[in-house]
């Protein structure tokens, strides 16, 4: 079989990143570098890191090369970050190329047109923590697939919540929430009342009713600071859960991100 040449190479590269912009709705160069050259596990080979997927140099120049190139044809739009990034989302003609290759897509133009600090970060951590699993191999389900209702919740969401990442392999679900600051007071009251009925749920021994047919919770991973992290504990052991309970449905992760004045570049 003869190698592909460099332009067939180039135009699958350009058709992937497409694809990821379409499912993530934008992202950096970084993120488009970890997750469009690098090598998939087939499977997991164990449950998510949810750790940011560090690119290597070269795959970096790859993706810089691609985006220019993609920015020439007007296949993309790029906006800056608050921290100084630049992040690319798809136009019109490259939401148009999709649609000619079978996939329903839109512009991106309206997700970058202007956000807080809060939000950037918070879209960039689960972005990053989605990008990490699907290269470890799980099923990801994106934060903007999952605002669109693109996932196994549906607009309804599960138990009428929906996550910021959702993670599966075989049949286990794990759900992420990235808590970059608290909450306020109705809806930390609405996630008590939620993660009960989890708990619940992930103890019935006919199965579970709030996941598909055959489907059973992994974990619940909260990205998250040391103080939510000890005030979410507190709370749910006041509400009669032990600790083994806590520590057998969900899992804290308060130092892979830093929440506060941090360039992710």
């Amino acid at each position: 079989m003869s190698q592909k040449d460099g332009r067939q190479t180039a135009r699958e590269n350009e058709v992937r990143v497409l694809r990821a912009l379409h499912r993530f709705g934008w992202l950096r160069t970084r993120d488009l570098a970890a997750l469009c050259w690098r090598r998939w596990a087939s499977r997991p080979s164990g449950p998510p890191s949810v750790g940011p997927m560090q690119p290597t140099a070269s795959a970096v120049r790859m993706a810089q090369r691609t985006m220019r190139r993609l920015r020439d044809a007007r296949m993309v739009i790029t906006s800056q970050g608050p921290d100084g990034s630049v992040i690319y989302a798809l136009s019109e003609s490259g939401a148009r190329a999709l649609k000619n290759a079978g996939v329903t897509a839109i512009s991106g133009k309206d997700l970058v047109r202007g956000f807080s600090a809060a939000y950037y970060r918070h879209r960039s951590i689960a972005n990053q923590i989605a990008i990490s699993g699907m290269v470890e191999g799980f099923r990801a389900s994106t934060e903007r697939e999952i605002a669109q209702g693109l996932w196994l919740g549906g607009e309804a969401g599960i138990a009428g919540k929906r996550p910021d990442v959702l993670l599966r392999s075989g049949n286990q679900v794990w759900w992420v929430e990235v808590e970059r600051s608290r909450k306020n007071a109705k809806d930390y009251k609405a996630l008590l009342i939620w993660l009960g009925k989890v708990l619940q749920d992930s103890t019935r021994r006919d199965g579970s009713r709030l996941l598909a047919p055959g489907q059973a919770w992994g974990r619940l991973i909260f990205i998250c600071t040391p103080a939510f992290e000890s005030k979410l504990r507190r709370d749910l052991e006041s509400m009669g859960w032990t600790r083994q309970q806590v520590d057998a449905l969900s899992s804290f992760e308060s130092a892979l991100y830093i929440f506060q004045e941090t360039l992710f570049l």
